[in-house]
């Protein structure tokens, strides 16, 4: 029986890891060049303060890119690092991977109307909010250290100007070898504790508090949500089909709020690369906003919700929605995968080698 469980956990781990891996690694090299291109000085000025503006450009942004809660976690530490307030950094993780073009279609074709609307409502004031709060809770961590002086990116430390290929390099060896360093080591063991949770808590057991409108069903489905990985365009299929056999609204969009903003993953990586008081605020608002809405929903918004369905809505959202998800290749996610588990491999060298010499001593 043990070997069964852990080849679950191990096959259940890579198939996370394979999904995330391309996102990762395309964040890795996003987030680099930002930092070596983006001019310090407008980035502050328009993300680096406590104003709501910047929270709104933060959310509105994340809102437009088509990555998972494991992808975003580069950019978004990316931007923590260029100078972005905390606040603004929360509400652009938050708001990517909840709310996407490919996700609302399907959302609208699948579920309705009146659940896709209240989803995409919440999926932008969620974001609004817990920036807000970020940035009246945070306390040290509301930037980064040494955001308080601007750096010249366009020079070396000798004054010189950089040359286009230097600033790439450094740009992509900063994303990878450092970001995908730090991160990477976070990642690999978030996803082996996620896969542990997804193949030891029964499915049945998801399906039957997805059935169940009450309270603390939708506070069960919400920090189940919030760590294990759920990617929103893909599992929205999934809750439409329980939705159309029952399900009550407010626990479907609990489930796919919580599980598309949080996972342990991106939670591990938070607390580790911004402070312990970050993941609880972002932890915490994000699970009590979901409990709330799905409450709502459920007793005063949506009180008689009839399923819906419409077949041939249902396909042409699909079809809509598959223009806009990009396909990655087999052996490109494999690839990828292998690149993150080579940096979580950098990161424990040390480690590595000391248990080495110890064993060979």
């Amino acid at each position: 029986m043990i070997p069964g469980i852990l080849s679950d956990i191990a096959l259940t781990a890579w198939d996370i890891l394979s999904d995330v891996a391309p996102w990762l690694v395309l964040s890795f090299i996003v987030a680099g060049l930002l930092r070596q291109f983006l001019d310090p000085a407008r980035f502050q000025r328009a993300l680096g303060n406590k104003g709501l503006p910047a929270i709104i450009k933060a959310t509105l942004s994340g809102m437009l890119l088509p990555i998972c809660s494991c992808g975003v976690i580069p950019l978004g530490l990316g931007m923590y690092y260029t100078g972005a307030y905390l606040g603004p950094t929360l509400a652009f993780m938050v708001a990517t991977p909840i709310i996407n073009p490919a996700a609302i279609l399907l959302a609208y074709g699948l579920l309705g109307p009146e659940i896709a609307t209240l989803y995409l409502v919440a999926g932008f004031l969620v974001p609004v909010g817990i920036g807000v709060i970020g940035n009246l809770m945070a306390g040290d961590e509301l930037h980064a250290p040494g955001m308080d002086s601007q750096v010249d990116v366009t020079s070396l430390d000798g004054g010189e100007p950089v040359m286009l290929w230097e600033r790439l390099v450094i740009g992509l060896k900063w994303g990878i070898f450092e970001l995908g360093t730090m991160v990477g080591k976070y990642i690999i063991l978030g996803v082996l504790l996620a896969a542990v949770l997804i193949a030891l808590i029964p499915h049945h057991l998801i399906q039957a508090y997805l059935g169940d409108p009450g309270l603390i069903s939708i506070a069960g489905i919400a920090v189940i949500g919030s760590v294990i990985y759920v990617c929103a365009v893909g599992h929205i299929p999934f809750v439409a089909a329980l939705v159309a056999s029952g399900a009550a609204p407010g626990i479907a969009i609990t489930f796919l709020m919580t599980g598309a903003a949080t996972n342990l993953p991106e939670l591990i990586s938070i607390y580790k690369m911004i402070g312990k008081r970050t993941v609880l605020i972002y932890s915490s608002f994000v699970v009590t906003c979901s409990v709330f809405i799905g409450w709502l929903a459920n007793q005063l918004l949506l009180p008689d919700f009839v399923p819906f369905y419409n077949l041939d809505k249902g396909k042409q959202a699909i079809g809509l929605a598959n223009m806009l998800i990009v396909s990655v290749p087999d052996e490109l996610q494999t690839l990828c995968s292998i690149v993150i588990v080579l940096l979580f491999f950098r990161a424990y060298r040390p480690l590595f080698t000391t248990c080495l010499k110890r064993v060979t001593a």
